[in-house]
């Protein structure tokens, strides 16, 4: 494969090759069976293709470091497939992906689900972090806290084997791709975009999700125009593996009542809905490296079937145009990105008349101007001030820039060898005091929440 090709994803289809194309898009740390009980009803009516991010599932391991890097994988996919027109669902990051091709891609998309998303998930901190986790850790402290972020406590008890599986899921999955999507998530924000888009959208969401729950949900029906909300009682994040019946309803009635025909980009209107119209028959799959499955769990009773409640939003008022940002905000944005929000809020909540125009200008010349400019990545940046520090013996300045070398991709072991490197040529007790500082900081970030 050419290095200027752009990589495709690793995908399946099932149902019959000349119905309408409907894409199933995965969550952070799963495969494409997280949609394994919503398939055999789906295919009735569409060709289902269901995907892998990349590193998940056995995928090649080619991180992508955005969700627009994503879409755009999935779009290469397609076009290699002859699909041109595709319905699509998508879960957590998955419904990023769909986020994105709404609003970048609206000529492709027929119609649109987002199941546990967000237009913003968490804060950037919390990604980073994760990623400075796996980088020190591996996945294993990740994979398994997994289940109490993904199900409700009562369906963990009472599915062991499904617990386990989707515990396996998280473990198998490359490193690097996992810590990649984390800052593909971190930097994800479409909240002033989200009236741009025009496809008729369902957002879904499980009522005691406790990572992108109903308020989030509340946020995308506000900002899309054609949204409704359904809530599903009695499921957490990953709703379609808690509540597979419910999810199936809400998903055949949506894309069965809400499939928009084709139209020209030119137009001022979109179209009305309508009823889903026969695609082009895709070509056979092209072979891909797919693997074996991760063992699915025997197939439990299927709990009680709740009814979900769906609410219906009112348009939200169109975004303001938002002036181009200056080299302040740019300072600001990258100055949070890495050394964390927490630690921003709190210098400029401190900074007074008198500091105040210092603050400014640390954000909008050494973040705006130094920390922007190209020629160094992040890492190497962070090398540079970490030594410089050190020579200068400013302690309390070296534990903030070590917890940023942590979230800019270095490890412990490189923080390690910067400080061998500036005990030889900074001085040895310098280093020593160095060492103490940043052995403590690592400890700190690297050390999984119990």
């Amino acid at each position: 494969m050419s290095e200027k090709k752009t990589p495709t994803l690793q995908y399946r289809f099932d149902g019959p090759e000349d119905a309408p194309v409907l894409i199933l898009g995965p969550s952070l740390g799963t495969t494409w069976h997280m949609f394994d009980r919503q398939v055999p009803e789906l295919v009735k009516q569409w060709r289902v293709l269901r995907f892998d991010l990349p590193g998940h599932g056995g995928a090649p391991a080619h991180p992508a470091g955005s969700v627009a890097e994503l879409a755009t994988r999935l779009l290469a996919t397609l076009d290699g497939l002859g699909v041109q027109r595709f319905g699509y669902a998508g879960c957590a990051l998955g419904g990023a992906v769909g986020i994105e091709l709404a609003l970048r891609h609206p000529e492709r998309l027929a119609s649109l689900a987002l199941v546990a998303a967000s237009p913003r998930f968490g804060t950037p901190d919390e990604f980073r972090q994760r990623g400075v986790i796996v980088r020190t850790n591996g996945l294993d402290p990740i994979a398994r806290s997994a289940p109490d972020r993904w199900f409700t406590g009562g369906f963990a008890a009472a599915q062991p084997a499904i617990t386990e599986w989707a515990v396996q899921m998280v473990r198998t999955t490359d490193p690097g791709c996992y810590i990649a999507a984390c800052e593909a998530l971190a930097a994800f924000d479409v909240r002033p975009e989200l009236g741009r888009i025009g496809v008729p959208t369902l957002v879904l969401v499980g009522s005691e999700d406790q990572v992108t729950g109903p308020a989030e949900a509340r946020t995308l029906v506000a900002g899309i125009h054609d949204a409704r909300l359904a809530v599903v009682p009695g499921a957490s994040h990953l709703v379609p593996v808690e509540q597979p019946a419910a999810v199936t309803d809400l998903l055949v009635r949506h894309f069965s009542t809400a499939w928009q025909q084709p139209f020209d980009t030119g137009q001022t209107a979109l179209p009305a809905a309508a009823a889903p119209v026969p695609a082009p028959a895709a070509p056979a799959p092209v072979a891909m490296p797919t693997p074996a499955p991760v063992p699915a769990p025997a197939t439990p009773a299927a709990p009680p079937r709740t009814a979900p409640v769906a609410e219906i939003a009112a348009a939200a008022e169109p975004p303001q145009p938002v002036a181009p940002p200056d080299r302040y905000e740019t300072g600001l944005k990258i100055r949070r990105e890495v050394l964390g929000d927490a630690h921003v809020e709190g210098v400029l909540a401190r900074a007074d008349e008198f500091s105040g125009d210092f603050e400014e200008l640390v954000t909008r010349y050494a973040w705006g101007e130094v920390w922007d400019r190209p020629a160094l990545d992040r890492k190497s940046r962070s090398c540079v001030t970490l030594t410089a520090l050190v020579a200068g013996g400013h302690l309390e300045d070296l534990a903030v820039h070590t917890r940023a070398a942590l979230r800019n991709g270095l490890t412990p072991q490189e923080i390690k060898e910067v400080l061998l490197q500036a005990a030889v040529y900074c001085g040895v007790p310098a280093a020593n005091s160095a060492f103490r500082v940043a052995q403590q900081v690592i400890r700190e970030e690297t050390t999984p929440a119990e």
